[in-house]
């Protein structure tokens, strides 16, 4: 690839990592790392961007330790962040079954899965507060789901071979934001932390190169307001809604991240997507999002297809010996639970081979008949009860009837800013935690890792790591130039969206640009298709500012508004997504090159040149961006082949 659409810089280090036994490394962490007295701790202010699982963690173990916290959310409420809609489990390495789980088989699991594109310290540290979680969970009353003798009950998912997965029917997600979400409001009724709810993040604060602050509007009121603190902390999600069809929550965005990079947070792996392959298939040009079945169906359900292609018969008129277990037969070992990067591709082949169900033939089938038989109906009701119905009322199809219909669909976003051990990206008072950084999935994310990595970062690693950088008693007064500056710029992005005045809606620039990245940087990209994403998305992005029309004002509430301000943000983030996937030239994980596959059709991974992570520094508007390369050492899982078969 030629470097004239990026250039390279020099390379990046986490210098916070501490050496020695990986087994040690949090605990060496966590001693060295500097106290802030109690009676010094109500002084500090620390800014916090959402209020999903690892925000809302975030500011409930900040307050309990008595910062001065301010924290905002663009919803009506923390209860309807996008974690909610986790619904399949968490991870944690208990071994209640005693079935061989260990803290270091999590670690091993997770590099692997990863397609080793993780860093090991991360990983490992993930894989020892994962214990801590569950118990802290249990402790907020999050109901899990239990055995008859009392412990808590677990199950499979992909890319295991170990049932650790704790979950709570199938509203995981809703039940661990909620235990969350209560800790939280504790602390705004004790005065220790000040929510604003439908408040939006538009522009950082920064003076003498640290994150001072953000400058945010009032959804409701239009107001811009800006607050200053002694740190920043974003935990403001992915950014899979560049897609426009995903199963994200329809607010959720890039502009916080986005923003952030503008002022030099090195954006790490944005090529990294991750494709789910159990999401209700689309059923036309209607829809705006997409609906996530979850992962945990794969414990009891089998994937099939028609043996035979074009066959248009009713499932129930395909005998078994005329039926394509392909899961199965392809990968004896881990079956209808290979990780989720593994089970979209073989989705995606077996339709383009003319064996997909359901209109357009852009389907598989999940199927219960055995589980059903095996087990019960009333058994299989208990476990996934809300997740039939909630199928059944979007398709009109019975699931316990008729096998479900589902097709791959982007889910989560792997790549973020780039953190360090820390949590620290590269502007000093500014930390990123949970999916909104890049740090412990590597290049594919095994499924129910996001609700454990959302809450290890916010109720464990960061209350300790952002102790050490507020004892250092940097912060100081905040210049209002700085904040001034700051404020100019969101209310000139601000008139210049609403005074363009053209003919094409912000949704139909979305669409298009979320149509541009499935079709050429999707599921399988080629350096054909990224090159002409690369022609056709800043084509798009000038369109989109002298054409877009933006009705009402500034004044009050206005989601066209909203939307053109995001929707502004993803068109430049896509293009950096194209940049990262043209010059990663090998396949991993989630990130598929069709010209870097096995001869049996699986992903090739290339150790030699890839082993790094990808660390992109904006050098501003329409200028190429400088890659740093962080590199990546493994000394306890050594990359190697990775099969499932």
């Amino acid at each position: 690839m030629s470097e004239t659409l990026y250039s390279s810089g020099d390379p990046i280090a986490d210098s916070t990592a501490p050496a020695g036994p990986i087994a040690d490394r949090w605990t060496t962490r966590k001693f060295e790392a500097r106290l802030v007295n109690p009676a010094n701790k109500r002084k500090k202010k620390i800014i916090i961007i959402g209020t999903g699982l690892a925000g809302g963690a975030a500011g409930a173990t900040l307050g309990e330790q008595g910062y001065h916290v301010i924290q905002f959310c663009f919803q009506d409420s923390p209860r309807r962040a996008h974690s909610i809609a986790a619904q399949g489990g968490i991870n944690a390495a208990k071994n209640y079954r005693n079935d061989g789980d260990s803290v270091h088989r999590l670690f091993y699991d997770t590099v692997k899965g990863g397609d080793y594109r993780s860093r090991e310290s991360n990983v490992h540290r993930l894989a020892e507060i994962s214990t801590q979680i569950i118990d802290q969970c249990v402790a907020q009353g999050v109901p899990f789901a239990r055995e008859y003798g009392g412990l808590l009950d677990n199950r499979s998912f992909g890319g295991t071979q170990v049932s650790r997965t704790f979950y709570a029917r199938g509203q995981t997600g809703q039940q661990l934001l909620l235990g969350a979400y209560q800790a939280l409001l504790r602390q705004v009724d004790t005065g220790t932390v000040e929510l604003h709810a439908r408040h939006e993040m538009l522009d950082l604060i920064v003076a003498d190169g640290v994150a001072r602050g953000v400058v945010v509007r009032d959804l409701i009121s239009g107001e811009i307001k800006s607050y200053t603190a002694d740190a920043v902390v974003l935990a403001s999600g992915g950014y899979s809604n560049v897609y426009f069809l995903s199963t994200n929550a329809m607010g959720s965005n890039v502009t916080a991240s986005w923003r952030a990079h503008k002022h030099g947070a090195y954006f790490a792996n944005p090529c990294f997507t991750q494709i789910h392959p159990t999401c209700i298939p689309v059923s036309g040009e209607h829809q705006s999002k997409l609906t996530l079945m979850s992962e945990s169906l794969r414990n009891d359900g089998r994937v099939w297809v028609p043996e035979r292609v074009g066959d248009q018969r009713a499932p129930g008129d395909i005998p078994e010996d005329e039926r394509d277990y392909y899961l199965e037969r392809i990968y004896p070992a881990f079956g209808n639970l290979v990780p989720r990067d593994i089970a979209s591709r073989a989705a995606k082949n077996v339709c383009d081979e003319g064996r997909g169900v359901g209109p357009g033939g852009l389907g598989v089938y999940l199927d219960f008949a055995d589980a059903i038989a095996r087990l019960g109906l009333d058994a299989v009701e208990a476990k996934y009860g809300n997740l039939f119905t909630m199928y059944e009322r979007i398709t009109g199809e019975d699931p316990y009837e008729r096998p479900m219909r589902i097709y791959p669909a982007v889910h989560y976003t792997m790549g973020g800013l780039w953190v360090d051990y820390d949590l620290r990206s590269t502007i000093p008072g500014l930390f990123v935690i949970g999916e909104a950084n890049f740090s412990d999935h590597g290049a594919n994310r095994l499924g129910a890792s996001a609700l454990m990595q959302g809450l290890a970062d916010g109720y464990f690693v960061l209350p300790t790591t952002i102790g050490d950088y507020l004892a250092s008693g940097l912060a100081g007064e905040v210049p209002d130039v700085a904040v001034a500056e700051a404020e100019h710029r969101v209310t000139s992005m601000i008139d210049r969206l609403l005074s363009i005045n053209g003919d094409r809606t912000v949704d139909s620039f979305h669409r298009e640009l979320g149509h541009i990245m499935w079709e050429y940087c999707g599921m399988e990209r080629t350096e054909e298709g990224l090159r002409k994403a690369l022609d056709l998305i800043p084509a798009l992005r000038a369109e989109f500012w002298e054409r877009v029309t933006v009705p009402g004002s500034g004044a009050d509430l206005n989601q066209s508004l909203e939307r053109a301000g995001r929707v502004a943000d993803f068109l430049e983030l896509a293009e950096l997504m194209v940049i990262d996937a043209l010059h990663r030239t090998e396949s991993a994980g989630g990130h598929f090159r069709a010209e870097s596959r096995t001869e049996d059709g699986e992903a090739r991974r290339d150790d030699q040149n890839f082993s790094y992570v990808a660390a992109w520094e904006w050098t501003g508007a329409g200028e190429p961006p400088t890659l740093h390369r962080e590199a990546l050492n493994f000394e306890y899982v050594h990359p190697a082949t990775r099969s499932y078969k």
